[in-house]
């Protein structure tokens, strides 16, 4: 076994030799790893270690966010080449006993109508989280890697920074290039550099729930090595990872790695692929799904919209949570990232498209 043992409790900043938070060709490899040997590798949270026990609302306000998401990578991958597909296959990922899911005013799918910062601070053992934050409440692990990814040739870095330039230049909410708080802290990975918030044809910020023990990812390789980076580690997380944050924690995840050349490829994806297994549970499971249209507060009605749908959906859920199950809004917000499912029901029946909210009842405990 390859064992990458990065010191955890320390910021990436502190130990750039093995971790990097921007996306970029010439950041060094920290490791070369034959395919098929098994790699052990110690992650940081998402946030960087700005989020501990002890940790309050005040906290929350005070976060950095040029930061995330520290990486522990790049790895080198033996004769991967252009054009070839890295099979990232999850073997084991060993949870940290702490785990934190924020709530921020502005972020997330319903950000504009929170007011309060707020932090879950989760205790994690035997397999569950619990936390005097959302008494009531045990969330089941199923820990999988929120970030994994290769690194962008130096075109298609350029093409990925253009097409988010013009979406600034639009409007909309983009983190652009921006050497702040980037890791390395030189040149130009710092000052080109790619922000690892939205995921890419090469990877990243995935968030795929069912990247568990077992799974594996496809990914199109960009460069000599492919370059491959591992971060962000989520104990369990709800489809849509409502907040913007799941029960977010440090890890160490063993992957073994494997090539589909180039030449032998009868169909080479344009996007990551994942392929899994639903985990057995000891019984079946009630769920209780609110449902949402694209209709807004406001009484606009939008075509198909399934992002509106969503939030109707989420709103309806965070009623629920609070006039029934007696939790602050802030409190419900984080349920729903961690254990809420938001799901499409369909997209056809004009002009109201419909998401459902969907929570496992098994997650309420008895006090």
């Amino acid at each position: 076994m390859i064992w990458i043992a990065a010191d955890t409790r320390l910021p990436v900043a502190a130990e750039p030799r093995l971790g990097h938070n921007r996306w970029h060709p010439e950041i060094p490899a920290v490791a070369t790893v034959p395919c098929e040997e098994l790699v052990s590798i110690e992650t940081r949270d998402g946030i960087d270690g700005q989020i501990g026990p002890a940790s309050g609302p005040a906290d929350v306000g005070a976060l950095d966010m040029t930061r995330p998401h520290p990486m522990t990578g790049p790895i080198h991958v033996e004769g991967a080449e252009p054009g070839d597909l890295l099979e990232v296959e999850t073997v084991a990922i060993e949870p940290d006993s702490f785990g934190f899911t924020v709530v921020r005013p502005g972020g997330g799918l319903l950000g504009a109508e929170i007011e309060r910062p707020f932090v879950v601070r989760w205790e994690i053992a035997d397999g569950v989280a619990r936390s005097a934050d959302l008494p009531g409440v045990a969330i089941p692990g199923a820990p999988f890697m929120g970030l994994m990814g290769v690194a962008p040739s130096a075109e298609r870095l350029r093409e990925f920074a253009a097409r988010e330039a013009e979406l600034e230049r639009s409007g909309a909410t983009v983190r652009l290039p921006d050497a702040t708080g980037a890791v390395p802290a030189a040149g130009e990975p710092a000052a080109q550099g790619l922000r690892t918030v939205p995921p890419r044809e090469t990877g990243g910020n995935l968030d795929l729930k069912r990247l568990t023990a077992g799974s594996r990812l496809l990914l199109p390789v960009d460069v000599p090595g492919a370059l491959f980076s591992v971060g962000d580690a989520h104990f369990a997380q709800g489809d849509g990872e409502s907040c913007s944050q799941a029960i977010e924690m440090r890890a160490t995840v063993q992957l073994r790695f494997r090539l589909l050349e180039a030449a032998t490829l009868a169909w080479r994806p344009t996007y990551p692929v994942a392929e899994y297994s639903e985990p057995p549970l000891p019984g079946p499971r009630r769920w209780l799904a609110t449902t949402g249209i694209p209709v807004e507060p406001g009484g606009a009605n939008r075509d198909l919209d399934l992002l509106a749908a969503a939030r109707a959906a989420v709103r309806e859920m965070l009623a629920y949570l609070t006039a029934v199950r007696g939790l602050s809004r802030e409190q419900a917000y984080a349920l729903c990232s961690v254990a809420v499912d938001l799901q499409i029901s369909e997209v056809v029946n004009v002009p109201n498209a419909v998401v459902a909210a969907a929570l496992p009842l098994d997650v309420f405990i008895e006090q």
